[in-house]
């Protein structure tokens, strides 16, 4: 059954984002629309920092082990903080099964450092404030000026903005990639309500190591 499931999710999600477009690191203006990486493409190389501040190569991380990547918004989000949350039962079988974590947000290393000590989640948390990440797999789009306000006046959240100083989010999303840094799986929802579950990524990740899913 968790096969099955875990089948359906995957052509659902290949197939709501196949996308010829040449560009995908563009931005886009709403979530729907953004065009993620897909299964068998390789993640561009691009520089985020670590928690502390270090700039570090994605590719370079994505070398060392096989990883599982997700993306949310930042620790003030709910549904981000649920979903990091429900991860932290999983990450120590993730890690016997041979996997690093990297939970990447376009918060400041700054809130990161205070978010790792509230959490304690053993996954790396790396901040891509630049968005170099968010664009590079395909995910980031605007928000909209009443919405970036919305957020600052009631949650005192600064976004992160690109050069034209429009606030950027990702889609909440969920790669997987091998130390060729190629992605072999993918989940990727418009709507930030809605996370994968904790054993639907476990499902994922054990299919990957196995070679059901390559």
């Amino acid at each position: 059954m968790k096969a099955a499931s875990l089948l359906v999710v995957t052509i659902l999600s290949i197939v709501s984002f196949q996308s010829f477009a040449l560009d995908r690191t563009t931005i886009k203006e709403k979530a729907e629309d953004v065009t993620p990486l897909l299964n068998g493409m390789s993640v561009p190389n691009v520089v985020v920092e670590t928690a502390d501040g270090s700039p570090v190569s994605l590719q370079a991380l994505l070398m060392q082990k096989p990883t599982v990547i997700v993306f949310y918004r930042g620790g003030w989000c709910p549904y981000c903080s649920r979903q990091l949350a429900e991860l932290k039962d999983i990450e120590q079988e993730l890690v016997q099964e041979g996997y690093q974590i990297l939970a990447i947000s376009p918060e400041s290393p700054e809130k990161l450092q205070s978010q790792k000590l509230e959490t304690e989640f053993a996954a790396q948390l790396i901040s891509d404030e630049s968005l170099q990440a968010i664009k590079a797999f395909g995910i980031g789009f605007y928000v909209p000026n009443d919405t970036r306000k919305l957020y600052k006046d009631r949650m005192s959240v600064e976004l992160a903005a690109d050069k034209t100083n429009q606030a950027v989010l990702p889609a909440p999303a969920i790669f997987i990639t091998n130390t060729d840094g190629q992605v072999v799986f993918n989940y990727v929802n418009p709507n930030f309500r809605v996370r994968p579950s904790a054993e639907l990524v476990l499902s994922a990740a054990k299919l990957v190591k196995s070679g059901s899913i390559k």
